[in-house]
């Protein structure tokens, strides 16, 4: 459905307020699909395309590849951000706040704040995803800490997860 008709050119709501005041620059930022991933921990690699630093607080987006079985994070969901996956290869399971699902390549799960949700990989061949998620945050600690959770308490690990705004059902 198209927004462009003369009947919706009022209702099409305002830009956001001007961020930049100066002289064009040249700060677009290139990184080639081939280039290495940022942290590999276990069967997962992380590429972590745009951080919060990078976008100045606005977004992140990072491609996640997950080997054969890689297995993934149950139901959970965040506070401060919104989450979404865009399945680039393979086949996972996405939950959707009502049950897992198969996802594979194309398919796209957009979750708000409060929204429940998961992602893995299953399949006995790998998977790719695209994450973004809304405003910044600094998931890669989150993500290269991971390894660190089974020496924690169960209170640790709760509180640990609290502080990487992800609540687990």
């Amino acid at each position: 459905m198209s927004l462009w008709n003369p009947q919706n050119v009022m209702k099409v709501p305002p830009y956001p307020p001007d961020r930049f005041d100066g002289e064009p620059e040249n700060s677009a930022i290139l990184r080639r699909g081939d280039q290495a991933e940022d942290y590999a921990g276990g069967p997962l690699k992380f590429h972590y395309l745009v951080d919060e630093t990078t976008s100045a607080g606005d977004y992140g987006l990072y491609r996640i590849e997950l080997g054969p079985r890689a297995g993934g994070p149950g139901a959970h969901y965040h506070k401060a951000i919104s989450e979404a996956f865009y399945v680039l290869s393979g086949e996972m399971r996405l939950y959707n706040g009502h049950k897992w699902v198969a996802a594979t390549q194309g398919d796209f799960l957009y979750v708000p704040p409060g929204g429940i949700h998961g992602f893995r990989n299953e399949a006995d061949e790998p998977a790719e995803v695209l994450v973004l998620f809304a405003p910044g945050a600094p998931r890669e600690a989150y993500f290269e800490g991971l390894s660190h959770l089974a020496n924690l308490t169960d209170e640790q690990r709760i509180e640990w997860n609290h502080r990487h705004d992800s609540y687990f059902l």
